[in-house]
């Protein structure tokens, strides 16, 4: 089986997964507590992030937090098959559905360089504990990433945890995968609320 079989054959059983469990918003908040006590992203000056939908965890609530503590905020604009931007947003009543039903900012909202991200949230449908990611399929993110150097922090709940992500040439992994359990890099449970991170 090929990587792209490989990556296919666990999206359906990731899918067919989260079609049968029951979401958890406890899970969510956790989440979100979790990242919101980690220093990169207290010290983080701009912050972009996925604005979760359906079965992805709830981002609202960090992407509020990040608003009220005077963060800068974007999220992705889709531009092209494949293609999206970071754009800043000041007011989330300002995201509306857009191509992938997806809210989004308004095309006029100011395009935030990568450069100027100092810590990106990303979605995934499963990670493993190394931070090789596997999202949707579009490879929206795995575009926009080859070209971000900055802090990359995948959400993930625990029973979307896998042993291993098959990987291809342009994956890169996230600096660090955050469940509720708490946040795995290189492949170790690092941090689990207690402590420095």
């Amino acid at each position: 089986m090929t990587v792209p079989q490989e990556k296919q054959a666990l999206r359906q059983r990731i899918r067919q997964n989260l079609r049968t469990a029951a979401p958890s918003m406890a899970e969510d908040r956790r989440i979100v507590e979790l990242l919101t006590a980690l220093p990169v992203y207290q010290n983080a000056g701009t912050m972009g992030c996925f604005v979760g939908v359906r079965r992805e965890i709830d981002t609202r609530p960090l992407l509020q937090n990040a608003l009220l503590t005077g963060k800068g905020l974007c999220v992705p604009l889709c531009t092209g098959p494949g293609e999206m931007e970071m754009r800043l947003v000041e007011n989330l009543s300002r995201l509306s559905p857009g191509t992938l039903g997806i809210p989004e900012p308004p095309p006029e909202a100011p395009v935030c360089p990568p450069e100027a991200i100092d810590l990106l949230i990303v979605p995934c449908l499963a990670c493993d504990r190394q931070g090789n990611r596997l999202g949707q399929g579009g490879g929206y993110y795995d575009r926009f990433l080859a070209g971000y150097d900055g802090i990359t922090v995948a959400l993930c709940r625990e029973e979307q945890v896998q042993d291993r992500i098959p990987v291809e040439v342009p994956d890169r992994p996230v600096w660090g995968v955050l469940t509720e359990r708490g946040l795995y890099r290189q492949g170790a449970l690092v941090w689990s609320g207690e402590g420095e991170a």
